[in-house]
C-alpha cells in the first residue's frame, strides 16, 4: 500500500506498523530502505527472509541525529564526531563499535554497527516521531531524571520508543536497489506498506567508512569522496586494503551486487564500438536485419549505456545515453538498469565511468554489477 509520505496521517501510520513489529517501505535521498525497528530482533528477522539476505550481513541503521548515536555506538572517536558534523544528515554511513547487547540482529551478530543519518524529510519525520522522550533529549542534548530515564528503559513501559530503523535497500539480495516507491512496490507486491517521497535524489547507496581501526577507512564509495571526507576530518582515509586487520563487513560489500536481471558487461569506448562492429557483422550474417516486422527475432536483446556513442542502426538494439556528469548517472543509474530488464534485454553493455574520484561510486555500482 502506498502511502503519501508528506502527510502527517501517513507518517502516523507508519510509525504505528514500525512500533508493531512491521516492515516499511522507506525513502531516504540515496535509495528506498526496507526498514524496522532495530532494537526488534524479530522484526529485523523478517527484514532478512523478506530480501533473501545472509543473516550475518550487516544492515544500515538509520537514526534521526547526532544525538542517538550513543544508544548504539559504545565510542565515537573524533575523527567520527567531525564526519557526523560535516555530512549528517546526508549520504555517510560510519561503522562504528557497537554498544553490548544494542541492536545486535541489525549488526548481524558483529560488534560493529553501521549507522547512517538519512537527510530526506519523511524520513527524518518519522525518525523522529519514532523517539520517546529519552530519544528527544539527547537530539536535544538534556539529561533526564533518573525517574525518567527508568521508565522510558523499560521495555514493557508505552514510553518506550524507537532510536533508529534498520533499513537496507528494499529489494531482494544482490538485486538493483530501488529509487521510487513502484520500485518498491515491484520488488514486495502490495501488501508491504510504503511511504512514497517521490524519486531519491542521490540515487545510489551511501559512503561507508570505517572508523573503528584507528583513522578513516574506505568501505564503500558513494556521493561523498573519499577527499571530501580527508577534509572534513584532517586524516589520511586508507582503502579497506591497506590494513592488515580485517575491515568489519557493510552492507553493499559483496563482489557481486546491484545486478539486474540481464548480464552487464563494462568496457571501455574502444572495446564497446569494436563489440558493436562485431555484433553488426554477426547480425548481417545471421539475417536478423531481414526479418518479418514484429517477429520475435526483431525484439531488443541488446542495450547499451554510454556516454559517447552515435545512434546506431543495429536491431535488437537500445541505446540510452549516460549523463556526462557523474551525479546525474548516479541519481539515473538503478532506473536506468530497471527499466532496461522491464524491456526484457539479455543483456546489458555499458561504458565504463571515468577514472575520476566523483564517479567511483557509479563505477563500484557497476563494477559489482557486473560481476554477477
Amino acid at each position: 500500500m502506498l502511502l503519501d509520505g508528506s502527510t502527517a496521517d501517513s507518517i502516523a501510520v507508519a510509525a504505528q506498523c514500525i512500533r508493531a513489529g512491521g516492515l516499511l517501505g522507506l525513502p531516504t535521498e540515496t535509495v528506498y530502505g526496507l526498514a524496522a525497528d532495530a532494537e526488534n530482533d524479530t522484526a529485523v528477522a523478517h527484514i532478512f527472509r523478506a530480501k533473501g539476505r545472509p543473516a550475518d550481513h550487516p544492515l544500515i541503521v538509520h537514526v534521526a541525529g547526532v544525538g542517538c548515536v550513543d544508544h548504539f555506538a559504545a565510542q565515537v572517536p573524533d575523527f567520527a564526531a567531525q564526519l557526523m558534523q560535516a555530512f549528517w544528515p546526508g549520504p555517510l554511513t560510519l561503522i562504528l563499535l557497537r554498544r553490548p547487547g544494542v541492536a545486535s540482529g541489525a549488526a548481524g551478530g558483529h560488534d560493529t554497527i553501521g549507522l547512517r543519518c538519512p537527510s530526506h524529510p519523511v524520513a527524518q519525520t518519522l525518525l523522529k516521531a519514532l523517539l520517546n522522550n529519552a530519544g528527544r533529549a539527547a537530539m536535544d542534548g538534556v539529561t533526564l531524571k533518573s525517574e525518567e530515564k527508568e521508565l522510558e528503559s523499560d521495555p514493557n513501559s508505552v514510553a518506550q520508543g524507537v532510536w533508529g530503523l534498520a533499513a537496507p535497500s528494499a529489494n531482494q539480495f544482490g538485486r538493483v536497489s530501488p529509487t521510487t516507491a513502484a520500485h518498491v512496490q515491484t520488488e514486495f507486491g502490495p501488501d508491504l506498506l510504503i511511504l512514497d517521497g517521490g524519486a531519491c535524489a542521490v540515487g545510489i547507496e551511501s559512503t561507508i567508512i570505517d572508523c573503528t581501526r584507528g583513522q578513516p577507512v574506505l568501505l564503500r564509495p558513494g556521493a561523498i569522496t573519499r577527499a571530501q571526507v580527508q577534509a572534513a576530518c584532517g586524516l589520511k582515509v586508507l582503502f579497506k586494503d591497506e590494513l592488515a586487520a580485517p575491515a568489519p563487513k557493510a552492507s553493499g560489500t559483496l563482489e557481486s551486487h546491484y545486478a539486474p536481471k540481464a548480464t552487464v558487461r563494462l568496457m571501455d569506448e574502444q572495446a564497446l564500438q569494436a563489440a558493436l562492429v562485431e555484433r553488426a557483422a554477426t547480425e548481417h550474417v545471421n539475417g536478423v536485419a531481414g526479418s518479418a516486422p514484429g517477429h520475435a527475432s526483431e525484439l531488443p536483446n541488446l542495450a547499451v549505456y554510454a556516454r559517447s556513442l552515435t545512434p546506431s542502426k543495429l536491431p535488437r538494439l537500445l541505446l540510452q545515453r549516460m549523463p556526462l556528469d557523474a551525479a546525474k548517472a548516479a541519481h539515473e543509474l538503478f532506473a536506468v538498469l530497471r527499466e532496461l530488464d522491464a524491456q526484457g534485454v539479455q543483456q546489458i553493455w555499458i561504458e565504463a565511468p571515468p577514472a575520476d574520484a566523483e564517479w567511483d561510486g557509479v563505477r563500484d555500482r557497476l563494477q559489482r554489477a557486473s560481476a554477477s
